[in-house]
């Protein structure tokens, strides 16, 4: 396997998630430096304590035995305990049995009653399918969409590099539509039609469309608006549109709520909602479950063709099954307690001081961003990151081409050297030429921000005092 012999396309992916910043900050944490690794939304490795129900309940599906101990019932609520026995009475075998390659029956049906709960329209079990992560999922729906590199995909900028990798590795060819910063990264139709088009100038054939929402690393939540405008742009286009729904949990304000696109098609009526196609993506590993390391996750299909489905199923079965214990976190998560269970209070004050932690913290970064010489940051209205802009100076600029850097790469850089932090560049999400940008979750310990931002505070200042001309300068 020498490098010259490799398939280009593996070559050709990159994932600036654990690239060279996360890399750089590996080595310095085995070098005995303090390491904050804001870089990916991991949210039990920034301290985050798991949910302690769906734990319990997992423990006694890994460990069933314990269910014949006559002093079970000392230990674990009797809620834990019956949930237990209720996954373990649909699977073939126990955790350590394969499920059906779509995921256990049981739990297919569950995530499609937390569908219709959410949605207010029917669910069909078998239009689901239970993945190892949302990237999973994600990954076996563009396998089976794109043909070759004149399949375009259209994918917003910026954008999480798990679709620029994967579109990569599967030799399409990605379609930027650039959101707009000034419009608290709003999506633009007329932007969207641009794209199109000059993708078909180009010879390519645009096949889908990603939405995030809401997003990553961009922080904003769609509006019911911008979704309608979505779903009718698909539908005079004919593409299918690949809803990426895993922070739908993650809200810190009120003005706009999170509304799936599956909804806004179902309202919309005929004829769309017959007739777009739409794959919807989540996951256990964001929300305030952040079980990150457990992968569960599903996708489901809307007005996707019969045989198409078993196509896809028939892939999926070459790897026989995902995860047996991420399927039963995805059946805790959307299958919650319900009042009047033993661990419901428990529960609620657990999630709940989750996301108002999230929601506090959030404010805090985007504040703190906000108060720096030459950044300026939307605030983080869902998901867990904040991707401010860095306004650097020319000299900066020069600086990082004589080292061989992107320039929003040399600044992350610096800014992990001197302070620590370890953050992703705006670069390897996409970017308009000129803007720079990185990004970092908000994921830290809430009692911790206050320092990490004076941190990153002082850290700027200093860079901006080294590399500006003047004071006040700021780049359009």
């Amino acid at each position: 396997m020498e490098y010259e012999n490799l398939n280009e396309n593996v070559k050709k992916c990159q994932y600036a998630v654990r690239g060279e910043l996360y890399l750089r900050a590996s080595e310095l944490q085995k070098e005995g430096k303090k390491i904050i690794f804001t870089n990916v939304g991991n949210p039990h490795a920034l301290g985050q304590k798991p949910l302690t129900f769906p734990r319990q309940v997992v423990a006694l599906c890994q460990a069933p035995f314990l269910l014949d101990d006559p002093n079970v019932g000392l230990i674990f609520p009797a809620d834990a305990i019956a949930r237990a026995k209720h996954y373990l009475s649909v699977t073939s075998g126990g955790l350590g049995a394969y499920s059906d390659s779509r995921g256990l029956p049981g739990v297919r049906k569950e995530v499609a009653e937390f569908i219709e709960r959410r949605d207010g329209y029917p669910s069909d079990p078998e239009l689901i399918f239970l993945t190892d992560g949302a990237s999973k999922g994600v990954m076996q729906i563009l396998q089976t969409i794109i043909r070759g590199p004149s399949d375009g995909i259209l994918v917003p900028v910026p954008q999480y590099p798990l679709y620029s990798a994967t579109i990569s590795l599967l030799g399409g060819s990605l379609v930027p539509y650039y959101l707009e910063e000034t419009a608290n990264w709003g999506l633009d139709i007329g932007n969207l039609r641009q794209s199109v088009t000059q993708a078909r100038s180009q010879g390519l054939t645009v096949r889908a469309m990603v939405i995030i929402n809401p997003g990553n690393p961009t922080g904003q939540c769609l509006s019911v608006a911008n979704l309608k405008e979505v779903i009718k742009f698909c539908y005079q286009n004919n593409l299918v549109l690949l809803g990426d729904e895993v922070y739908q949990q993650n809200i810190y304000q009120d003005e706009r709520p999170f509304i799936s696109a599956r909804k806004v098609l179902m309202d919309m009526g005929s004829p769309m909602n017959k007739a777009v196609q739409l794959v919807s993506f989540h996951t256990v590993s964001k929300g305030y479950w952040g079980e990150c390391g457990q992968r569960g996750g599903y996708f489901e299909m809307t007005n996707i063709p019969p045989q198409t489905v078993e196509e896809i199923y028939k892939v999926a079965s070459i790897s026989l099954s995902p995860n047996v214990p991420g399927q039963i976190f995805m059946g805790l998560m959307v299958n919650p307690l319900k009042p009047g269970d033993i661990s419901y209070d428990n529960f609620v004050r657990e999630s709940k001081g989750i996301l108002e932690s999230l929601r506090r913290r959030a404010q805090i970064m985007t504040d703190g961003f906000n108060s720096c010489r030459n950044v300026v940051c939307n605030f983080t209205e869902g998901a867990m990151y904040s991707f401010p802009q860095i306004r650097l100076p020319p000299k900066a600029i020069e600086a990082a081409k004589k080292a061989g850097k992107v320039p929003d790469v040399f600044y992350c850089l610096k800014l992990l050297e001197s302070t620590g932090i370890s953050t992703v560049p705006g670069s390897g999400f996409g970017q308009k030429e000129g803007v720079f940008h990185l990004r970092t979750t908000i994921l830290p310990a809430e009692e911790e921000m206050p320092a990490i931002m004076d941190s990153f505070k002082k850290f700027n200042d200093e860079f901006m005092e080294q590399y500006e001309d003047y004071k006040g300068y700021s780049r359009i």
